[in-house]
């Protein structure tokens, strides 16, 4: 990591500026290429006042073919950075985004996800001739099959009032207080909201993680890095927003990093806890009852050696959690018990924190 450009805006064409980086070095890319739009005509509103559409020199090419070449060269050179682990996300609109993705399989790259940001407040169609273009596409793709990636699941679950989160994401686009401007008019064409991008940024990477942009514009990759502790690497070719995006990440709030409030814990990676712990620790009491469920009238009996008995047949929490659902089950969720301080019946699963919390140092 001592050789990368961390935490630095790099002027220069992108697919240069990678060959230049240390291979397999970067955890996660956010890449938001040229649309090719191919606009052919100005736009107008109903009362004859010009759209700003995209225009910059930078999404013009003289064809599908150019525009090809120029997805595989970055495409390519992205990969070649990308650890084994990393993931690369890149944004498009039908312009370019299924071009982008066939060129992103024939690289070898495998498609985690396809997501769709539906825009809250998208701009018209003022011509009146198609329907309005009220959303964007993003490729989520790992760069070797199966692999292991990083995905903040339980992140995702809290971001969304925990709801497993979907793959159609309805977020506004960038306006207001948000939009950089100068002298009145958008500083960038295609600035993307901080919202999209803070949830892309925390739940497919970790604190410390290296995150990359190549086609960096105005810096919002950069400034939410910044604001969740991950170290971050822009690349943009345009001089104008090279100096606007360094300004603007430098404005950027960042708290002191405290673990616990920029990681979301992972109960899977987390030390496994046997159920008859509880029992040698004296959280739960040989002939204790165990509740099916917080409502349940149906009982267990917790044995001394761990196991349970229910129905007067013995086996684990998780034996019987299968058998009663019929399906694979957790026993950690499915068994309640009657908490004396409080009264209340909770989820045995409430003991197993309280012994990760007071005991499991004591076993390192």
């Amino acid at each position: 990591m001592d050789s990368l450009p961390l935490k630095q805006v790099i002027e220069g064409d992108c697919i240069e500026v990678l060959e230049t980086l240390p291979g397999e070095s970067v955890d996660l890319i956010f890449a938001d290429p040229p649309y090719n739009l191919q606009l052919r005509q100005e736009l107008w509103r109903p009362n004859l006042t010009r759209v700003d559409a995209v225009r910059d020199e930078w999404d013009q090419f003289s064809g599908f073919e150019a525009y090809d070449q120029f997805t595989r060269a970055w495409l390519r050179a992205c990969r070649r950075v990308l650890k084994p682990t990393g993931t690369l996300w890149v944004i498009g609109t039908y312009h370019n985004i299924y071009r982008v993705g066939s060129i992103l399989q024939d690289l070898g790259y495998w498609i985690l996800n396809d997501l769709v940001w539906i825009k809250n407040n998208p701009m018209p169609n003022f011509r009146g001739v198609r329907f309005t273009n009220a959303h964007e596409t993003l490729i989520w793709a790992q760069k070797e099959r199966g692999a292991p990636y990083t995905f903040n699941y339980h992140a995702a679950k809290s971001l969304n009032d925990d709801l497993q989160m979907r793959s159609d994401w309805a977020l506004p686009i960038c306006s207001g207080s948000e939009r950089l401007k100068i002298d009145g008019t958008k500083a960038h064409s295609t600035q993307k909201p901080e919202a999209l991008l803070y949830r892309i940024i925390l739940l497919c990477s970790n604190p410390g993680d290296v995150v990359l942009d190549p086609f960096f514009g105005s810096g919002t990759t950069g400034y939410i890095a910044r604001r969740l502790h991950r170290h971050w690497i822009g690349i943009e070719r345009e001089a104008q927003y090279v100096e606007l995006a360094r300004k603007r990440i430098e404005s950027a709030p960042q708290g002191p990093y405290i673990p616990r409030v920029y990681s979301t814990p992972n109960p899977r990676k987390q030390p496994r806890i046997p159920f008859g712990l509880l029992v040698e620790y004296g959280l739960l009491q040989p002939g204790q009852q165990l509740y099916l469920g917080k409502n349940g009238t149906e009982t267990a009996t917790v044995l001394a050696d761990g196991a349970i008995e229910y129905n007067h047949q013995r086996g684990s929490i998780h034996q019987f959690a299968r058998q009663i659902r019929q399906a694979p089950g957790n026993g950690w969720e499915l068994w309640y018990y009657d908490d004396p301080e409080t009264g209340e019946r909770q989820p045995i699963d409430r003991l197993r924190q309280v012994f990760r919390s007071t005991y499991l140092k004591d076993l390192d």
